[in-house]
């Protein structure tokens, strides 16, 4: 396994190589068994677990921690992840606590500051974001601007 993998951190190019190549392969069977909303709904919750994931996997490529152990705690940070999804669609109480709650932004006409300033969200930005989400240039047609758990603001437009 030595001679396919290499040992340490003196690495060459060819252990490197295979190393990102099992590594790229296992990354993708973790991410596919945790579920694509690891990837998908790109909230805190899950994106705490990409860049753990990969800063671990990335030693595992280089040689700064063994190859095995890398994949050992990547797997685990998955199993982690699949626990703590599952915790948090049964209990209310900790899908608040993993994963933060929507602020609304705006609603009937007025802007809630103290919920724009929790978000450290200016006027320009709701602003920038309408325009991106809704094609709209003002408030006028919106009844409810709310900043998602994902760090995505929805609105509802009037009918």
């Amino acid at each position: 396994m030595d001679e396919l993998l290499g040992t340490g951190e003196q690495l060459s190019p060819y252990h490197m190589a295979v190393r990102a190549l099992i590594t790229f392969f296992v990354a993708l069977i973790l991410i596919r068994t945790g579920g694509l909303r690891i990837v998908g709904k790109k909230s805190g919750f899950d994106l705490v677990i990409v860049i753990m994931m990969g800063a671990v996997m990335a030693r595992g490529i280089v040689g700064a921690s063994p190859m095995f152990s890398t994949i050992v705690a990547a797997s685990v940070m998955i199993a982690i992840n699949m626990l703590l999804a599952w915790l948090c669609i049964k209990s209310p109480l900790l899908n608040k606590i993993f994963k933060g709650s929507a602020l609304i932004l705006y609603q009937n006409g007025k802007i809630n500051w103290k919920n724009m300033e929790k978000a450290s969200l200016s006027e320009s930005d709701l602003l920038t974001s309408l325009r991106l989400e809704t094609h709209e240039q003002s408030l006028e047609k919106v009844t409810q601007a709310t900043l998602e758990t994902n760090g995505r603001i929805s609105f509802l437009l009037k009918p």
